[in-house]
């Protein structure tokens, strides 16, 4: 796999979240270690782009998430990046 940024990574996330899943799910969807997962869901968390529902113990993108992946996408799509997402 090419290096990807941290954006790379929040976005890839943040994607795999879009509709609600487990922590497994991200792992294997981001393809992420588990020390990774662990730091990055605490930090999207934290920042308002990932909330966790209790009731179903699952993570799903926020309203602020959806509008990074957006602002991700476009930034890729003007810098001719190829882009993965919603």
């Amino acid at each position: 796999m090419k290096y990807r940024s941290r954006s790379d990574i929040t976005a890839q996330i943040l994607d795999v979240a879009y509709e609600g899943v487990m922590k497994t799910k991200i792992l294997y969807g981001a393809y992420l270690s588990y020390a990774q997962l662990l730091e990055y869901v605490d930090v999207l968390v934290k920042n308002g782009l990932l909330e966790f529902m209790e009731e179903e113990k699952k993570y799903k993108t926020t309203v602020k998430g959806r509008q990074y992946l957006k602002s991700y996408e476009y930034l890729n799509k003007i810098s001719g990046k190829m882009t993965a997402g919603k």
